[in-house]
């Protein structure tokens, strides 16, 4: 094994010393004992006359292989254990071959942010104008014929940017508020509150105070937006899924069954808009 050092080292003092060890020594062998070859991170099946792109993704804790569905990325996702093999990884992508074509399949049709393309805001379909000629970013009008519209300002080229920029601000307002009001409800305190574009949950909770959300809860109506703010408070009360949780849950929030509903039935669509074809 060959060792590079970036500061001059006292080798005779090493060799003469055995049970002496220079700074890092150990960790740096260590490292290399355990380091894994390169490993490529996708691989491709083949079901029937289509090849899939998987993405392949190591995770220390996972115990067995598992397949899923990014819905913004369109792209499978296979998780490997830590001691699983590539040429298993490989094995396993194939035999599901069928499931990855069919969940696929079922996406809903990409909704680019454009200029004429609707989207819906806050649940309310909105028609995107662009407005290149006019100062500003991005706001909201209703047209004489009642047809609500998102007008952009500038270039073109950064519409795009513009309106998921729009729609995240408004999501951290919206979240800030209603995560707020519950909070002073049930004496807790929200120490920070971060927005994303969380692919398999809506929201999320740790036990320091931080409540996460996806920017595309301002997608839906209100009161879903206003029940999932309820729900990750209501974590810092209760951190599980208990028959505790949810009483505290439905104390604070009396549209939980409702707003499940619909995230079950139209929820997966929220996915869809802001993403490329």
């Amino acid at each position: 094994m060959i060792c590079f050092c970036a500061e001059r080292f006292d080798w005779r003092r090493l060799w003469q010393s055995p049970g002496a060890t220079a700074p890092g020594f150990a960790e740096m062998a260590r490292a290399l004992l355990y380091r894994r070859p390169a490993e490529p991170s996708r691989l491709l099946v083949k079901h029937g006359s289509q090849i899939y792109s998987v993405r392949l993704r190591r995770h220390r804790r996972a115990r067995r292989y598992t397949l899923r569905i990014h819905p913004s990325d369109r792209e499978a996702i296979l998780t490997m254990p830590p001691r699983g093999t590539l040429a298993d990884a490989k094995d396993f992508a194939q035999r599901h071959g069928a499931w990855i074509a069919a969940r696929l399949g079922r996406l809903p049709k990409a909704a680019p942010f454009h200029h004429g393309a609707v989207i819906p805001l806050r649940g309310v379909a909105h028609r995107i104008v662009h407005r290149a000629g006019e100062r500003g970013t991005v706001w909201t009008e209703t047209r004489d014929s009642g047809e609500r519209i998102l007008c952009v300002a500038g270039g073109l080229e950064y519409l795009d940017r513009r309106v998921h920029d729009f729609l995240k601000r408004e999501a951290r307002r919206d979240l800030h508020k209603a995560a707020q009001r519950y909070a002073d409800s049930l004496g807790v305190k929200v120490k920070r509150l971060s927005i994303r574009d969380q692919s398999s949950r809506w929201g999320s909770c740790t036990s320091a105070g931080s409540l996460s959300f996806s920017w595309r809860l301002i997608l839906a109506p209100p009161f879903v937006l206003d029940y999932l703010a309820a729900h990750e408070v209501a974590h810092l009360v209760e951190m599980n899924h208990s028959p505790r949780f949810w009483k505290v849950v439905a104390r604070i929030c009396n549209q939980v069954e409702r707003a499940k509903r619909w995230l079950d039935a139209e929820g997966n669509d929220l996915h869809r808009y802001g993403i490329q074809d």
